[in-house]
């Protein structure tokens, strides 16, 4: 919990408008993203279609698409963006192991990364300054 706070505190005074608006992008992508895989369900079944042997193809159906807009939502407002982003993590792996085991498109699998390097930078970041959290932190 300490070195949540350090994080937090070192986030707070190293706070850039710029990161700001990468995390609100961030989470913008994230609810287009959910809202393209709610409106066309059968090209979210194609993209998962060489993980499903695996099993649980149509848990991941259902978790994919509403966690990207749920937690594009909170990544925008800045509101436990840390848990927003966990929750996408293994959406954003899965991605990447689809592209290898699949058929690979290597413009799906480099959006694939960059989104992921943006999640875990933000995970170790936080939400800064600009958010919900520091917000409702401050009215204590």
């Amino acid at each position: 919990m300490n070195t949540v706070k350090e994080l937090n505190k070192w986030a707070n005074s190293h706070t850039y408008f710029t990161l700001d608006l990468v995390r609100i992008a961030l989470g913008v992508f994230l609810f287009v993203k959910g809202i393209t895989f709610i409106t066309n369900i059968q090209y979210l079944a194609d993209l998962i279609s060489p993980i499903d042997k695996i099993g649980g193809g149509m848990f991941m159906v259902h978790y994919i698409a509403p966690a990207h807009m749920i937690g594009g939502i909170m990544i925008v407002f800045g509101l436990l963006t840390r848990w927003a982003i966990i929750a996408q993590l293994p959406i954003l792996i899965g991605a990447i192991i689809v592209n290898f085991m699949g058929e690979m498109h290597s413009q799906n699998l480099l959006l694939a990364i960059a989104v992921l390097a943006v999640c875990v930078f933000f995970l170790f970041y936080g939400s800064g300054k600009h958010s919900a959290d520091y917000y409702f932190k401050m009215q204590k």
